[in-house]
């Protein structure tokens, strides 16, 4: 049913094998397109679209230690440090 195929990764333009394992994972998923970049250059490609998350620091409602968290902080509302953060939700 499905082989091993042998393709050119268009990054970096070394070979790298859709095997037939990926193929039939990739058919059972309904793409139609085989992958054009090696494993390599995939994974580099990911990584480097990840944008690094801003931090903003506040003080904690609870404790009044120094908060890091992905978000403005509002006056209206009390920001947790990550570990009074877990003892609420615990």
């Amino acid at each position: 049913m499905f082989e091993d195929k042998t393709l050119v990764c268009k990054d970096c333009g070394a070979e790298f094998t859709f095997t037939a394992g990926e193929q039939e994972f990739y058919a059972e998923k309904g793409f139609e397109n085989e992958p054009q970049r090696c494993k390599a250059c995939r994974s580099a490609r990911k990584a480097s679209s990840k944008s690094e998350r801003e931090l903003f620091t506040a003080v904690c409602a609870e404790c009044g230690g120094e908060a890091r968290v992905p978000f403005k902080p509002r006056e209206d509302r009390p920001v947790l440090c990550s570990e009074c953060f877990a003892k609420k939700n615990a």
